[in-house]
């Protein structure tokens, strides 16, 4: 057997071959096939917890786990963030551009860390910021796969920004919509559910944004060092003493 194939690095590998299911199970139009997607999302969420716990558990890490773990993180992400853009015009692109760039930051790093023979610090908000960022994205996924079937919201933010409003300004006055209906018992159940469905994706993909936005700019000041050259590991050579004639 390999070495490097251990059950860490094999979950791992999963994680990532699983992201093109998960893609072609979301994009389809059929109710079962979104339903598994969202199955496949919170499967690849739940081995990316194993993966890494196993690795110390056994002491099985290695530096290709390493690597691999938050390159299959990141590909995820990625892909789920992508379809987001697709799926609803509540999600602009300037949030993902950010997410992309920042998580593409870390990856380079990482892989000059590699090479340089060290590696980049870790921060407890950049573990903060990938639980949020999955946590968040499993909601939204939900509210996707669920009102798509019973509320048109790309036509309600369609409408929205034709009048000249932002999607920030449409998502917070859905919110409050959604806050103050609590209050009447005129507004019934379908039309409160459809406020939240409507300003939730928006809110909750913003404030993952501002984390992940200052999670980036932390591992930056922390690990500046490795952007700078040289981009291999630096042997030290031992200094012989010269023979006594």
């Amino acid at each position: 057997m390999l070495a490097w194939l251990n059950l860490p690095n094999f979950l791992t590998i999963m994680r990532i071959v699983m992201i093109p299911f998960f893609v072609y199970f979301l994009i389809s139009q059929h109710p079962r096939d979104r339903f598994i997607a969202l199955a496949i999302f919170f499967i690849a969420s739940v081995t990316d917890f194993f993966d890494g716990y196993l690795a110390r558990k056994w002491k099985q890490e290695s530096p290709l786990g390493r690597f691999l773990d938050p390159l299959a993180d990141k590909a995820l992400v990625i892909a789920t963030l992508v379809l987001f853009i697709l799926l609803d015009q509540a999600i602009p692109l300037w949030m993902v551009v950010v997410i992309i760039l920042r998580d593409m930051l870390v990856t380079l790093m990482r892989y000059l860390a590699i090479r340089k023979g060290t590696e980049i610090r870790t921060t407890r908000l950049g573990k903060a910021k990938t639980m949020f960022q999955m946590f968040s994205m499993g909601l939204i996924l939900i509210i996707f796969v669920v009102r798509s079937f019973h509320f048109d919201i790309g036509a309600t933010y369609a409408e929205g920004i034709a009048t000249g409003k932002t999607n920030f300004q449409i998502a917070s006055t859905m919110f409050m919509k959604a806050v103050q209906s609590f209050e009447s018992a005129v507004i019934p159940q379908a039309e409160r559910n459809r406020y939240f469905a409507q300003s939730t994706p928006y809110l909750l993909l913003l404030l993952t944004t501002l984390i992940t936005a200052i999670s980036g700019l932390r591992y930056l000041y922390t690990n500046w060092r490795v952007l700078l050259p040289p981009y291999t590991a630096i042997l030290r050579k031992r200094q012989r003493k010269p023979r006594s004639p």
